[in-house]
């Protein structure tokens, strides 16, 4: 192949994957009344399946990740699967594409929330919606569930985080901060797991 196209070639693919995440950002935002987590299954079968972007262990881990750090969790997951996908740029593309939705839809619901008639057909269609939210979300939970099950640590943890939200009710800020924490205590009281000192201490053997 001659090398004067490779370079094309790359700009092209980077531009189809900028293109692609926003608009599966934007659809995500779009036809998901639920926030986030709602999202993340509609998310996840563009990236994974259809597109083929990134594997699925790494796409739970950014999923995890945006619900633990501060801010909207569409969005951070957004800005998270753009960057690894596309750079910056990706990002970018990402995050407007999952804004964008909720900034035009809140402008005409600001415009239109008193003129809607609350009669028993709009409540009937909000209480539809809730539950296709309900579901997404409890599918979710079992997709981010799949890779905390496969260990005994991990598992009392989630039973334990949620016996404290359900009947002490407490701030899910200082469950996931308690969790974390946790993770780290247990990860630190594990000798010999840090693979530079191993590689470091048969450095010096063959020395």
């Amino acid at each position: 192949m001659d090398e004067t196209t490779k370079p094309t070639q790359t700009r092209g693919r980077d531009r189809a994957d900028t293109l692609r995440l926003f608009w599966i950002f934007l659809k995500a935002g779009t036809f998901t009344f639920a926030g986030g987590l709602a999202m993340l299954p509609l998310i996840q079968k563009d990236v994974i399946d259809k597109y083929r972007m990134m594997d699925e262990e790494t796409f739970l881990d950014y999923a995890a990740l945006s619900q633990t750090l501060p801010g909207i969790i569409a969005l951070n997951c957004a800005v998270f699967v753009g960057k690894k996908v596309a750079g910056m740029v990706g990002a970018l593309a990402a995050g407007f594409g999952t804004i964008l939705p909720a900034f035009v839809l809140m402008l005409v619901a600001t415009v239109l929330v008193d003129s809607i008639p609350r009669t028993e057909t709009v409540e009937r269609v909000f209480a539809g919606v809730r539950s296709a939210s309900a579901a997404l979300i409890l599918y979710s939970a079992i997709k981010l569930g799949k890779k905390s099950f496969q260990k005994l640590f991990s598992v009392v943890l989630i039973l334990l985080s949620f016996v404290i939200v359900l009947f002490f009710r407490v701030s899910a800020f200082w469950v996931i901060l308690g969790a974390a924490a946790a993770g780290l205590a247990v990860k630190l009281a594990k000798p010999g797991d840090d693979p530079g000192a191993k590689s470091g201490g048969k450095g010096g053997e063959a020395g």
